[in-house]
Order: C-alpha cells, then sequence, then structure tokens
C-alpha cells in the first residue's frame, strides 16, 4: 500500500494510533514523527513522566495529550486511551510503544490485515524473538505468554507480549481488573472470550539498550502475571469451556453437534477417542469437584480435544450417580472383602464413606473399563463414519 492509500484506509476506517508513554524523552519525538507520516489521528498518554515528555508534546498541537498527574502503570494508561479514543469517535485502535522498539512503517502492516478481514479482528504484532539482541528473558517471558494464551483460549500464536496491536474498540471489554502490564494479557484473553478472532501479523522489533527505557520489573511484574493466569485458567475451566460447550448445543440440533463438534472437531481419529476415553475415565474416577480441572489440564499436556473430553467428564450427571457408585462397589467388593449386599441400602455417599476403599478399587476398575470400551468403540465408530485422510 502507498502512503496515501494507508491515510486514506485510516481515514474510512476511523483508526487512531495510541501512545502510552512514561519517561521516554529518548525515544518519543522518533515516535510521534514516524506515526505522523501517514495520520494525524494520534493520542498520547502522558503517564506521569517526570522527564522533558511535557516539553516535548507541546510542541504538537495536531494531536490529542491526555496528561496524568502521576504513574499508575501502562495498563491504566491504555484504558485510559480507549476511553477517550471511543469518546473522539474512533472505531479501532493501533498500540504503539513509545520506547522505540518498534517501527512506525509498519502502521501499513495492521491496516493493509484489518482490510483483508471480514469481520473486527485483534492483531498483534509478530516480532521475530529468536533474532540476535533479543534478551533472553523477553523470549521466555512471551513463550511463557503463548502458552497460557492457548491453554486459556485455544488460539495458538507465536507473539502474544508485543504492545504493538490493533484493537477493535467496539469489542474489547468495557470494565478491566488489571492496572500495569499484565493488563495487556487481561485485554486479548477476555476479548478472544468474546469470539473476536486475534491474530499475529510480522512486525519488525529494535532493542537498543543504549537509548530504550523499560518500566518492566521482573519479579513483581512477572508475580502479577502468574496472578491474573492462575485467576484466567480457573474462569477458563470452570466457566468459559462448559460455556462455549453449552452454547453450542444449544445453537445446534444433536445431529449437527455430533457432526461438526465431534466427529469434524480438531486431531485425528486417534486423538478424538483418547480425548473421550480420558474425559470417561476422570468423570468415573473418585476425584469428585475435581473432575472438570484434571480432565482439561491433562487434555492440555496430553495435547487432546479439550471440547471432547470435558463433554465425557460429565458421564456422572446426578441421575447416574446411584448405578455408579452401585457399580463400583460391587465391582470393589471382591478386593476389600467389602460389603456386596447393597439391596438394603441407600445408594448414597454415606455407603461410600463408610466403605471408602472398596469403592475407590471399584470405580478406577469401572473407569478404566467403560473408558476402554468408549475409547476403542468410538475409535471404530469414526474410522467408519469419517475416516481420517491420508
Amino acid at each position: 500500500m502507498t502512503i496515501s492509500e494507508v491515510q486514506n484506509a485510516i481515514s474510512e476506517k476511523k483508526i487512531c494510533v495510541l501512545i502510552p508513554t512514561y519517561n521516554n524523552e529518548k525515544t518519543l519525538i522518533r515516535v510521534i514523527e514516524g506515526v505522523l507520516d501517514y495520520t494525524e489521528n494520534i493520542i498520547v498518554i502522558n503517564d506521569g513522566s517526570t522527564d522533558s515528555t511535557s516539553e516535548i508534546l507541546k510542541n504538537y498541537h495536531q494531536i490529542t495529550v491526555v496528561s496524568l498527574p502521576e504513574n499508575k502503570g501502562k495498563g491504566n494508561g491504555l484504558k485510559i486511551g480507549f476511553r477517550k479514543a471511543q469518546e473522539l469517535g474512533y472505531h479501532y485502535a493501533i498500540t504503539i510503544d513509545s520506547d522505540g522498539q518498534h517501527y512506525p512503517d509498519d502502521i501499513p502492516v495492521f491496516v493493509e490485515a484489518l482490510l483483508i478481514e471480514k469481520e473486527d479482528v485483534l492483531l498483534i504484532g509478530n516480532r521475530n524473538m529468536s533474532q540476535d539482541g533479543i534478551p533472553r528473558k523477553s523470549s521466555f517471558g512471551n513463550n511463557f505468554s503463548n502458552f497460557w494464551f492457548w491453554f486459556e483460549t485455544g488460539i495458538k500464536l507465536q507473539d502474544t507480549q508485543s504492545g504493538y496491536r490493533l484493537y477493535p474498540l467496539k469489542k474489547i471489554p468495557k470494565k478491566y481488573f488489571t492496572p500495569k502490564f499484565e493488563f495487556e494479557i487481561e485485554i486479548i484473553v477476555r476479548t478472544a472470550w468474546k469470539h473476536v478472532p486475534v491474530k499475529n501479523v510480522p512486525v519488525k522489533v529494535l532493542y537498543d539498550p543504549a537509548e530504550r527505557v523499560s518500566h518492566f520489573r521482573p519479579f513483581r511484574d512477572f508475580t502479577r502475571i502468574s496472578i491474573l493466569n492462575t485467576i484466567l485458567v480457573f474462569i477458563t475451566i470452570f466457566y468459559i469451556i462448559p460455556r462455549n460447550f453449552f452454547r453450542n448445543f444449544k445453537k445446534k440440533s444433536l445431529r449437527k453437534f455430533i457432526k461438526e463438534d465431534v466427529l469434524e472437531s480438531d486431531g485425528s481419529n486417534r486423538i478424538k477417542a483418547f480425548s473421550i476415553a480420558l474425559g470417561t475415565f476422570i468423570g468415573l474416577s473418585p476425584f469428585w469437584g475435581f473432575q472438570t480441572l484434571i480432565v482439561i489440564s491433562l487434555a492440555v499436556v496430553f495435547k487432546l480435544n479439550k471440547v471432547l473430553a470435558f463433554v465425557f467428564s460429565n458421564v456422572s450427571l446426578p441421575p447416574f450417580i446411584p448405578f455408579i457408585i452401585a457399580a463400583s462397589l460391587f465391582i470393589g467388593a471382591p478386593f476389600v472383602s467389602g460389603e456386596s449386599d447393597f439391596l438394603n441400602h441407600d445408594l448414597n455417599f454415606e455407603l461410600v464413606k463408610n466403605n471408602l476403599l472398596q469403592y475407590v478399587i471399584g470405580s478406577f476398575i469401572l473407569a478404566t473399563t467403560v473408558a476402554t470400551i468408549f475409547g476403542l468403540g468410538f475409535y471404530f465408530f469414526l474410522n467408519k463414519v469419517n475416516p481420517d485422510k491420508p
């Protein structure tokens, strides 16, 4: 795209460029001047800078400047910037860091990718983290973040930590819970949970220790990010995955659900069969209260189909519990010389408590047997109705 084409697209799509800054006097001018080559739709959030940032910004009357009295963190600055952008009528915001690591001449990459998309999308600049000069801790942190983003959303990206992004302002959450660096993780995860596509686009990156000022505090900020990911994983397992499953199920007929979410879901027939077997095994095993957590975690570790594993882990729904208890106690009785006459007892958890070892042994045998039958049965069924492509 030519510069004029990019400028026209920025105007038509109502895109602004949001620059949060804190004590980046060495690189701020270069960033602003680079962005001005493409647009004057610039919002700078001066997050309580104590250097010459305020004096620098006085020279740019054509851009919007929001000055905060004290530094509250990048996340807080971005939130204020998003609100300001929406107040000014913008539909999209490209965020670019002011520390000089991003190249303003990559703005056309975001604009062109947006024009290609047929729906709103959140774009994240994909830096080449394997190139010379990239700090090891940055590469490790990015890989760490990529893994948890995939766990929490099912979306695989090569770069989730880049601050060079394009946000669809009408699709991002309205309220947030984090104020600092971890905000950029929260917003992409929660936007993905709203079924907004999140994708990478290739961008350049420059790490110059002579002029780059980083405000990332390794121990404190990594701890905050870890706590956030722990919360997001918990929400993913106990709310997002069940919510998505039941939404998909309600939208479709049973036949269509089986066709699209089982037969045509991700993975080979072997992977699907193992996923079903895993879900069945965990569902029938005595992991009361932890079945969803365990099955999703194991599905991630062994790269199985999380949806199928979750669905079949619900084999122990309340209507089936009495039958599962009876079968487990009956199977476990010969191994511990325990109670085998259940006709004179209520099939409840009090009976399980009084015969716990018998129940545990029996339930694991039952879980293994049924999981094997389900796994093999569905494997042959799937191969018959929907053979794997060679």
